[in-house]
């Protein structure tokens, strides 16, 4: 969809990296925004997004980049939400539409509550199911978002007419949107994504740890390569992520040690029969949830 008019005049992104800087670009594309303002801590990363032409301009000033703006997107590590809400409230019009784009949402909800209590109106949490291994803006695309789901977890406070222009912006970049509660949204992605990393993490981890940890990677395959291709993300990223959803993620840590020690009996037993029914179910429920994924 490409807009005849622009619906935003101002739009301000804190973090120009991967998702921030592909926002930007599919909001371009689709015409919605006419000034995209980038906001971060390095001028270097702001300089080449520029340059790229991701955004049509750089701040370093939070002051400045939100004055005046329509939509402001909070798009860096969720380590970094506190600060930037702190600089930001003070500055903000009552007009002025406050989302982010954080793989967490119950700590944001909190940090919104405490540092942006006059704003709740018109603050939206959001998640984008959308990413990559490799991050920072060299890494952003137009089409990342397109054919993905959004997150909205919004606020008792947050206004309808906010939730609208939020979503509105997102579909813009092709994104189906979906709701649900802040606590929901954490324990469904402590279990689909945040366990998911720290695992090709800790393999990698494990392995080069290893006094002949080159022979580990001399010989490793296709298997390898997809089950830890995550762990090329962003480490700041991805400390963040687990230390905001604590609690739900130790749940499903202990919930998959008690998989993994299920699996160990049977192989101590060997039970290749429990084994091959264990393979075939999880098999099944994949194969299942791909072509449901294929449907959408």
């Amino acid at each position: 969809m490409t807009l005849a008019q622009p619906i935003f005049k101002k739009v301000a992104v804190f973090g120009v990296g991967l998702i921030g800087g592909s926002f930007a670009l599919a909001l371009k594309a689709a015409g919605g925004a006419k000034d995209i303002v980038g906001v971060g801590r390095n001028p270097a990363n702001l300089q080449r997004a520029l340059d790229l032409g991701v955004i049509t301009q750089l701040e370093i000033d939070p002051a400045r980049a939100v004055a005046e703006a329509d939509l402001v997107l909070l798009a860096m590590p969720v380590g970094q939400m506190k600060g930037v809400m702190q600089a930001i409230a003070p500055h903000l019009a009552p007009a002025t539409i406050v989302t982010d784009a954080g793989s967490t949402k119950q700590d944001v909800v909190r940090l919104a509550l405490q540092y942006l209590p006059n704003h709740l109106p018109s603050f939206v949490p959001a998640h984008p199911i959308a990413g990559a291994e490799n991050s920072g803006v060299d890494a952003a695309r137009a089409d990342l978002f397109r054919g993905r789901n959004l997150i909205l977890t919004p606020l008792a406070e947050t206004s309808n007419a906010a939730i609208e222009r939020v979503k509105t912006a997102w579909q813009l970049c092709g994104m189906t949107v979906r709701q649900l509660s802040a606590a929901a949204h954490d324990q469904v992605f402590a279990a689909v994504s945040h366990l998911p990393h720290v695992l090709a993490f800790a393999l990698v981890e494990a392995l080069a740890a290893r006094s002949n940890a080159e022979d580990f990677f001399r010989y490793a395959g296709s298997g390898f390569r997809d089950f830890t291709r995550i762990a090329s993300s962003s480490p700041e990223m991805w400390r963040d992520i687990c230390l905001a959803n604590r609690d739900a993620l130790i749940q499903e840590l202990e919930n998959y040690q008690e998989e993994l020690q299920q699996l160990r009996r049977m192989i101590l037993d060997s039970d290749g029969d429990g084994l091959e029914k264990l393979f075939e179910r999880a098999r099944t429920a994949r194969n299942e949830w791909l072509a449901q994924d294929e449907k959408k």
